[in-house]
């Protein structure tokens, strides 16, 4: 039940503001589920997938898409996720935990400004 939870209030943020389902899963699966850093990561992309589906399909239907910066946006995801999941197998956790709250400070920061 409180990953059905986990994952409704992740798809609400995902849906709400078109990104930060990671931002609630992975801090979630570590803290709540007690997984590992390495997996909760991963974890947490896998479950991403339905959601961005869905919202997707959605804001094609209310045409919000720009399909030229979104394609192009996108191949450089594709670029950016191989070379992130190749790093994420590298770095040990206390690496990956410091990078990500770095993250979140700079995403934070950047929305208020």
């Amino acid at each position: 039940m409180k990953n059905r939870i986990i994952g409704f209030f992740s798809g609400l943020i995902s849906g709400l503001f078109g990104a930060g389902g990671g931002m609630i899963l992975v801090p979630a699966f570590s803290l709540i589920d007690k997984m590992d850093e390495k997996e909760s990561r991963a974890t947490s992309i896998f479950c991403i997938l339905p959601l961005v589906i869905v919202s997707c399909i959605i804001y094609f239907k209310n045409q919000y898409i720009d399909w030229n910066i979104g394609i192009k946006s996108a191949i450089g995801g594709i670029a950016g996720g191989i070379i992130g999941s190749i790093l994420l197998k590298k770095l040990n956790n206390q690496i990956l935990n410091i990078l990500f709250v770095i993250f979140l400070i700079y995403v934070s920061i950047r929305m208020v400004i």
